[in-house]
């Protein structure tokens, strides 16, 4: 029987504005804008749900909203252990997504960062094969405090652990040393391009990846459009190519190449096979608003999303 993931990561409601032109100073720019639950760590266990994974997910929200975002968790077939918290909102992310695809992030942190050891329950572990620790909570002191307790438990049970940076903006204000000492404990780490590079201060993306491997056993960096490269210690870096895909919305196509590889590695592939199905989700990811899998929100309006995602007026 195939084990379980549990995910610590962040829970987000995402606020998607798809403009075709130049933001425009000073006026209005025209958008469709749309709101989508979210967050890296959410996003990623929907996905591993999607491709058949028992997935769980450690995330902290605020009180307003907890049900809604605790629905949208269980319609995607993850079960949520959401921390409710009733002094910060649960975070909001502007996306601005330009006709390419490509967007901008504007983030309120707000209980994602919340997130720590009070919140921890060694039973979470119970019938779990792999261990993931996402996003937002990693930026903050008690959420590195949460995930080395968890990579400790894991560690005690045979668990294997992987890592996402999540934010290059996060990462130069948290300090690249502290991130690093953070995540040594991981087997695997789930960097994009960017995150390898300022990760180690190489220039070269596979340079980058194979000197992290001297910490992580494994390296899968995500490349976009261009696919993934697959690090090992000890073995010779493999390049996996894309699946052709016309972006509508970049937003979550990593934490999907996340989710996507993380059930194959559970349902025994190896890391080359793991980062192809990865592949595969993530060309799904771009193809939809929002960082979910599609399929669940397809005939709810976004006036109906708005209402019932920042409560009532």
């Amino acid at each position: 029987m195939t084990r379980g993931l549990l995910v610590i990561g962040e829970v987000v409601t995402d606020i998607v504005a798809r403009h075709s032109g130049a933001l425009a100073p000073d006026t209005d720019t025209p958008a469709r804008i749309a709101v989508r639950p979210g967050g890296a760590g959410a996003n990623a266990a929907a996905w591993a749900a999607r491709c058949g994974t028992d997935a769980r997910l450690l995330a902290r929200v605020g009180a307003a909203d907890t049900a809604w975002h605790r629905d949208a968790l269980l319609a995607d077939g993850v079960r949520p252990v959401l921390r409710i918290d009733h002094h910060q909102p649960t975070a909001v992310v502007i996306a601005l997504v330009d006709g390419g695809g490509e967007r901008t992030l504007v983030t309120d942190s707000g209980a994602a960062v919340h997130l720590g050891p009070d919140d921890w329950d060694d039973q979470l572990l119970d019938g779990v094969g792999h261990l993931h620790l996402s996003g937002y909570p990693l930026f903050a002191a008690t959420g590195r405090r949460l995930a080395a307790l968890a990579i400790a438990r894991a560690r005690q049970r045979g668990v294997t652990v992987s890592a996402d940076p999540a934010s290059t903006g996060f990462m130069a204000r948290t300090g690249v040393g502290v991130l690093r000492a953070t995540l040594r404990g991981a087997d695997l780490l789930l960097p994009n391009a960017a995150e390898a590079r300022l990760l180690t201060g190489q220039r070269q993306t596979a340079d980058a990846a194979c000197e992290l491997t001297g910490e992580h056993h494994t390296v899968v960096v995500t490349l976009g459009a261009q696919g993934a490269l697959v690090a090992r210690r000890g073995a010779p870096t493999v390049r996996v190519p894309p699946v052709p895909s016309t972006p509508v919305d970049t937003t979550g196509a990593g934490d999907a190449f996340t989710g996507g590889f993380l059930a194959a590695l559970l349902h025994g592939a190896d890391p080359v096979e793991a980062a192809a199905a990865g592949c595969r989700t993530g060309a799904q990811a771009v193809a939809t608003v929002g960082g979910r899998p599609p399929d669940r929100l397809a005939g709810e309006q976004p006036d109906t999303l708005r209402h019932r995602t920042l409560g009532p007026a």
